[in-house]
């Protein structure tokens, strides 16, 4: 009966309708989180005092606040402080864009100064200025090593946007809710089969992510 239940048309239908909400949400700010992220790395190498102390209260602001508090700032403390009623959606993709960016920029960071002195004083003894070293010598080099974090960070940001249902985003977790309360009087197994059901479909989004991951970071330790 469960299974059955699952598989009615109407259900795998808005089942894959708010799959395909909760991909827009994380792919668009993981894409977002690779490119400020980026930059953000970029910036935090800077020797410039201030920077450096901007850059690391952004980060330990990002890492100490709950992302789910941040949600609840921009979605509803915004609607209450200032009367401004944001898209839940477009909350979701500047509150994860927000932490991508942070522990992106992080692990740029990490990379970057992990690179030896002497490839960038080889690079500007040819002539090359700070712009050319870090485009031609310093990120080839570091790309290898950020880019396993970056996947796994990736994962976790799309695992993460399962919260998005907290601010009333009808992702798959929303919807999947919405067809259990309706069947509970007569499918009472309905919560197992939808919920297995949502977590097979992280589990395929999610994994191949950590497959790569792993493989790159054999391969590149072994270059």
């Amino acid at each position: 009966m469960g299974l059955e239940y699952l598989f009615q048309p109407s259900h795998i239908e808005r089942l894959l309708y708010g799959l395909l909400q909760t991909i827009e949400i994380a792919f668009l700010s993981v894409f977002l989180s690779a490119i400020f992220g980026t930059v953000f790395g970029v910036i935090m190498t800077s020797k410039n005092v201030l920077v450096k102390i901007l850059c690391r209260f952004y980060l330990e602001t990002i890492r100490i606040v709950p992302i789910l508090v941040l949600l609840f700032v921009f979605y509803f403390g915004f609607a209450t402080w200032f009367n401004w009623q944001l898209s839940s959606f477009w909350v979701c993709i500047f509150v994860f864009t927000l932490w991508g960016t942070a522990e992106m920029g992080d692990l740029v960071r990490a990379s970057i100064t992990s690179i030896d002195q002497h490839q960038r004083d080889s690079a500007y003894a040819v002539g090359l200025n700070h712009l050319q070293a870090l485009t031609y010598v310093i990120f080839p080099q570091s790309l290898k090593r950020v880019t396993p974090g970056a996947l796994n960070l990736f994962t976790r940001m799309i695992k993460t946007s399962s919260l998005a249902v907290l601010i009333g985003m009808v992702e798959v977790l929303k919807v999947g809710q919405q067809i259990i309360e309706n069947s509970l009087l007569t499918v009472p197994s309905a919560s197992l089969w939808i919920y297995g059901f949502i977590f097979i479909l992280y589990f395929l989004i999610c994994y191949p992510l950590s497959l790569l991951a792993a493989h790159l970071e054999k391969v590149w330790e072994n270059a």
